[in-house]
């Protein structure tokens, strides 16, 4: 079975930074497109970043390029996104997802299989 577990999120004042973390188990980590989306209340889902595990091949939001990067450790199986210079927009409830892919990695939210359940991140003035 396909689990993602995400934890790291908070609330943090503006200009604070944050790393999630997302733990994957049930599949083989490497061969895998992970990204990160997030959705604000009222919203609809929104990329973040993506990463194809074993090439280490990264894509960025343009919103959120310079703020934002996505990284992985092998060895435990996760996937991690460090969130810098947030501001109360960056308000959301933040998902990891999983898609075994053959080289190919995304950031439509439709290309992914697997989610987590979500981390709120907040951000306060």
């Amino acid at each position: 079975e396909v689990q993602l577990v995400e934890s790291g999120g908070g609330s943090v004042q503006a200009g604070g930074s944050l790393r999630l973390s997302c733990v994957a188990s049930g599949f083989w980590f490497p061969s895998n497109c992970m990204g990160w989306f997030r959705q604000a209340e009222g919203l609809q889902r929104e990329p973040v970043a993506s990463i194809y595990v074993s090439k280490d091949l990264t894509y960025y939001a343009d919103s959120l390029k310079g703020r934002v990067t996505i990284s992985t450790d092998k060895a435990k199986d996760t996937v991690y996104l460090q969130l810098d210079s947030l501001t109360p927009e960056d308000t959301a409830v933040y998902y990891c997802a999983a898609q075994m892919s053959g080289g190919v990695c995304s950031l439509r939210p439709g290309f992914f299989t697997y989610w987590g359940q979500g981390t709120q991140v907040t951000v306060t003035s």
